[in-house]
């Protein structure tokens, strides 16, 4: 589909010119990632908003695969343009430092995730290597082996309960999704054992560390305290998301004390059309915790059945920080969703 093109490489294009060149460029990018998302998913709507994506988009994933290798050129191009020696005004750096972020904490993070689900290797790979970028390596673990498994549960780090504040939930998620990574990690590894440098979190550490030295080698101290910035305001977008699609929501136990399967009334979905296509369709979060090897084009939305977001996600996420608001807007309507079918609410 035309618009996951369009949506996520302008973009790209944007924000290189902005980190190289500055001027003016730096304020296109960021109206781009804020005010012109926001009037286009207030213009288009209806029937195209509406429209089912099977078949409309078939090169969905060289698109992924290209914005995992242009993530990977922009985060240099970020710390430059931040923290180099570049002759950008403070207002350029500032412009630069806002919409880097955004791109790297909506665009680049809805694509790794996107990436670490393929069933091939090198694309999980390149997922990977986004996330070990952000310095948010053990994601690639706890995503899939961790929050899948155990999402709208206790269980699960980064399903957030009811009356939880994000302040408080963005270090309970972090740590709690890096020791739980880690201990299905290395569960898997005692059923079938392995090298330890074969070992994720020898990647996710190591990469880590060795982007920090070459950062500080390429752009100085400076340049660390940038990338050291860049990567904490992307990681909180990436927690405020799943803070804002889980927010609330838990499955019920059967009888025999199992957890029910997943269905669509466990995620928050956002039905707005063109932050949607910024984020590769990640809005549309029940479809993919339904169906995880689902690709993004075909993900679908169904108003009936999936608890919808009263605003786009980015503008709930951005509400998330405010928790007395934040409160008042969603915990009448998690009190208001109904029951599991034919299982009492846990």
């Amino acid at each position: 589909m035309i618009w996951f093109t369009v949506a996520t490489l302008l973009p790209v294009a944007l924000l290189a010119l902005a980190g190289l060149a500055g001027g003016l460029w730096c304020l296109l990018a960021l109206l781009y990632l804020t005010a012109f998302t926001y009037l286009m998913d207030r213009i288009v709507q209806g029937a195209v908003a509406r429209r089912g994506a099977d078949g409309e988009f078939p090169v969905g994933e060289p698109l992924a695969i290209t914005l995992g290798l242009a993530h990977i050129c922009l985060i240099f191009i970020a710390v430059f343009a931040i923290g180099g020696d570049n002759g950008l005004s403070a207002g350029e750096r500032i412009a630069c430092f806002i919409a880097f972020g955004l791109f790297f904490g909506q665009v680049s993070n809805a694509n790794a995730h996107e990436l670490i689900h393929k069933q091939a290797r090198w694309p999980r790979r390149l997922g990977k290597l986004v996330y070990i970028s952000l310095l948010f390596g053990h994601h690639a673990s706890a995503h899939p082996r961790v929050h899948h498994v155990w999402v709208a549960s206790d269980m699960d780090p980064n399903s957030p309960r009811a009356r939880e504040s994000f302040y408080h939930f963005w270090p309970r998620a972090w740590i709690g999704s890096f020791r739980k990574g880690l201990a299905a990690e290395n569960a898997l590894r005692r059923r079938r054992p392995k090298p330890l440098s074969d070992h994720p979190y020898v990647a996710y550490v190591g990469g880590g560390l060795m982007l920090l030295w070459l950062m500080t080698t390429l752009f100085g101290l400076s340049g660390l305290v940038a990338y050291l910035c860049l990567c904490t305001y992307a990681t909180m977008q990436l927690l405020v998301s799943d803070y804002v699609q889980h927010y609330g929501l838990r499955r019920a136990r059967g009888a025999d004390g199992r957890l029910e399967p997943v269905g669509p009334q466990h995620s928050w979905n956002a039905p707005q059309f063109y932050s949607s296509a910024l984020m590769l369709n990640a809005p549309r979060h029940s479809d993919h915790h339904m169906h995880p090897l689902r690709t993004y084009p075909s993900l679908a939305l169904d108003h009936a059945t999936m608890p919808i977001l009263p605003r786009s996600l980015p503008l709930m996420g951005a509400l998330a920080l405010w928790p007395r608001m934040w409160r008042r807007v969603m915990d009448p309507r998690v009190a208001g969703l109904p029951p599991s079918p034919g299982q009492p609410q846990s």
